[in-house]
């Protein structure tokens, strides 16, 4: 179930991405064209580059497509391949879990205090700021499972990110 959810996160975030170009475009037509620039597009625009970026993370560690730097893990036998790949996910994990939860502090504190982006648009801030929490929870849950599947036998998985 919980692949799935990040499966069906990974295809959003990518059509928030795709929804962002398309309002950098829409917003650089407008301005430098019919110079009627937007109050909203660059913005919105922003957020959705954050929760697209925040929400994709999971699936890239799943598909093994975080950048890597594999010069001397390459080098090492199988268990010590494994051991290396047990640590850096222990990292992973330790540091997301701890970014998600100061995140949250963060979040809070702004929904709390009805704390706004300040711009024309004036949104609220806690919603791009509920992607950090959001995010690194999820690539926190993903660093257990890649872990958890290591410990149990798995096959070391192959770097697809790498040089």
């Amino acid at each position: 179930m919980y692949q799935r959810l990040i499966h069906i996160c990974a295809w959003f975030a990518a059509c928030l991405m795709v929804l962002a170009g398309a309002m950098l475009t829409y917003e650089v037509v407008a301005r430098y064209f019919f110079i009627r620039p937007t109050i909203w597009a660059g913005e919105l625009s922003q957020l959705c580059l954050i929760w697209g970026c925040m929400i994709g993370m999971p699936q890239l560690m799943k598909a093994r497509q975080h950048i890597t730097v594999s010069a001397i893990t390459s080098l090492l036998q199988p268990g010590a391949r494994k051991a290396a790949e047990l640590c850096a996910l222990a990292c992973v994990l330790v540091f997301s879990t701890i970014v998600a939860l100061y995140g949250w502090d963060i979040f809070h504190d702004s929904f709390q205090r009805g704390r706004t982006t300040g711009s024309l648009l004036d949104m609220p801030i806690w919603v791009v700021e509920l992607a950090i929490p959001v995010g690194f929870a999820l690539l926190a849950v993903q660093a257990l499972i890649e872990i958890v599947q290591l410990a149990r036998g798995a096959a070391i998985p192959e770097e697809a990110a790498h040089e």
